[in-house]
C-alpha cells in the first residue's frame, strides 16, 4: 500500500520540510521511478511488478502531484529545488544513490540527478528539455488544454467517458498510443490527478526556460523515445543523443509519450537493462 513520508530537504533559503506519497515493492538494488507533469506514481503501475522482481522499486508522487503535498511556501518548482527534495526523500528512506527512471518531467529530473551524480544510472523516457522553442510551446499548449479540459468536465462525465474505449481515447490520446489498454479505473484516476495537481501551473512556469544542454558523465544513461509520441516529438531524441553522446538511445516502436502501458514488457526491459 502507498505510504507517506515527511522529511527535511535543503532549500536555497535553508532546511524545509516536504511530505511525499510513494509506493514501494520488491527487493534488490533500489530503483526510483518519477512520473510526468500532471500524472501520479500509478503511471508506472503497468511495469511495477515486472521491475519489482529484480529491484527495490520506489514510485513517488512528485511535489504538488498525486497525493503528495505542495512544496513549502517560497520554494520554486525549479529543477534545483525538486532535485533537492528527491535527494532528501531518498535519504529519508535510507536509500543511497538509487537507479532512477523517469518519464517526461520525470525524465528531465532523472537526468539532472544523474548530472549531479546522485544516482547510479539514469533511464529517461521521452524526457523534457530537448525541445526547440516551437516544440516547447506546442507541448505546453497541449498540456494546458488537457488540464483545462480535465478541470472543466463534471466528475460524472469523466467517469462515463472512462468506461468506453472512445471516451478513454478522448481523455488520454495525447499521451498514450494505445489508450484502450488503460483500464477505466486508471483513466478516471489519472484524469482526476491532472485535474487536482496543485503543482501543475508553477511547474509549467518553471519549465519555460529549461533546456538540458550538459552531458551526464560517469553515470550510465539510457534515453528511450516512443515512435508515436505526440507530445514531445521523437526527433527530440536525436537532440538528446547529441547532448549526451555516451547515452544509449532506444526506440520504443508503437509507444506514445507515456509508454509504460503501451508496451509494459518493452519498457520494463529497457529500464532493467539501463539499471544493469
Amino acid at each position: 500500500m502507498p505510504e507517506r513520508i515527511a522529511f527535511t530537504f535543503q532549500a536555497p533559503a535553508g532546511p524545509r520540510t516536504a511530505s511525499l506519497m510513494y509506493e514501494r515493492r520488491g527487493s534488490g538494488e533500489p530503483l526510483l521511478l518519477l512520473h510526468g507533469i500532471g500524472h501520479h506514481w500509478q503511471a508506472w503501475e503497468p511495469v511495477l511488478d515486472i521491475l519489482a522482481a529484480e529491484r527495490d522499486v520506489i514510485a513517488v508522487d512528485l511535489p504538488g502531484f498525486g497525493a503528495s503535498d505542495e512544496l513549502p511556501d517560497g520554494c520554486p518548482y525549479d529543477l534545483a529545488t525538486v532535485v533537492a527534495v528527491l535527494d532528501g526523500f531518498s535519504s529519508a528512506l535510507g536509500v543511497e544513490r538509487p537507479h532512477v527512471a523517469g518519464n517526461s518531467l520525470g525524465g528531465l529530473l532523472a537526468l539532472e540527478l544523474g548530472r549531479e551524480k546522485r544516482v547510479r544510472s539514469v533511464t529517461a523516457l521521452s524526457p523534457a528539455g530537448f525541445w526547440s522553442e516551437g516544440e516547447r510551446r506546442y507541448a505546453f499548449v497541449t498540456l494546458r488544454a488537457m488540464r483545462g479540459a480535465a478541470r472543466s468536465m463534471p466528475l460524472p462525465l469523466i467517469e462515463r467517458l472512462s468506461r468506453t474505449p472512445v471516451g478513454r481515447t478522448a481523455l488520454t490520446s495525447s499521451i498514450y498510443a494505445r489508450p484502450g489498454r488503460r483500464s477505466p479505473e486508471a483513466v478516471y484516476a489519472e484524469t482526476l490527478a491532472l485535474r487536482g495537481a496543485t503543482g501543475f501551473r508553477r511547474t509549467l512556469e518553471a519549465g519555460g526556460s529549461v533546456r538540458f544542454r550538459e552531458d551526464v558523465s560517469k553515470v550510465p544513461v539510457t534515453v528511450a523515445w516512443g515512435t508515436r509520441d505526440r507530445l514531445l516529438l521523437p526527433r527530440q531524441g536525436v537532440r538528446a543523443k547529441h547532448t549526451l553522446p555516451g547515452a544509449r538511445l532506444v526506440r520504443l516502436p508503437g509507444c506514445g509519450h507515456v509508454p509504460m502501458s503501451d508496451d509494459p514488457a518493452l519498457v520494463a526491459r529497457v529500464v532493467l537493462d539501463g539499471s544493469r
